[in-house]
């Protein structure tokens, strides 16, 4: 017997997601069947408003609702020191850990000649005029200890030689 089209449907669109496969996709979409019809309309809405209600913070490129995120418009930052990195996720990650107080660059990507990811993809450009526009003393790159992440790292460092800025990076690997 075929499955049925709108649940082939739903299990391929769930299967998009990361880190679900297809027996996982299948176990949703028939999850989604059992739902409550309020359920599902408060689901489907809540997807919907995620992807038209969210947006690249103009300055760092953080994810926001606001014209400006919360960080890029807080006083209270270190407005002379800024962190790079790699993901939206990892801003999270750190600011979960209340060690650092000053700003974020997120670059949305690494470098990654085998996924088709170079420089050009990447939210450098936003970052060279942060710099040249602000009172930037020091750059804090903190880029995933990948090969991606290492090899972005250094093309970041390399690029900032000529700028009156201190160029380190985050200590890894205890």
């Amino acid at each position: 017997m075929e499955k049925l089209k709108p649940l082939q449907r739903a299990e391929d669109s769930l299967a998009k997601l990361p880190s679900v496969g297809r027996k996982s996709a299948e176990r949703m979409a028939y999850a989604l069947l059992d739902m409550a019809d309020e359920d599902i309309e408060e689901f489907a809405s809540s997807i919907k408003q995620l992807k038209s209600s969210i947006r690249k913070c103009p300055i760092c490129g953080m994810l926001t609702d606001s014209d400006i995120c919360e960080i890029c418009s807080s006083k209270d930052r270190d407005q002379s020191l800024i962190m790079v990195v790699s993901f939206p996720k990892d801003v999270i990650s750190l600011e979960k850990s209340e060690g650092y107080n000053g700003l974020y660059h997120v670059l949305n990507g690494e470098i990654s000649l085998s996924k088709g990811i170079d420089v050009a993809d990447l939210n450098i450009a936003a970052l060279i005029k942060r710099i040249e526009e602000g009172n930037i003393k020091e750059i804090i790159i903190a880029t995933n200890p990948t090969i991606d992440g290492e090899t972005t790292a250094l093309y970041i460092s390399k690029l900032l030689e000529p700028y009156k800025v201190n160029v380190t990076r985050l200590a890894y690997g205890l």
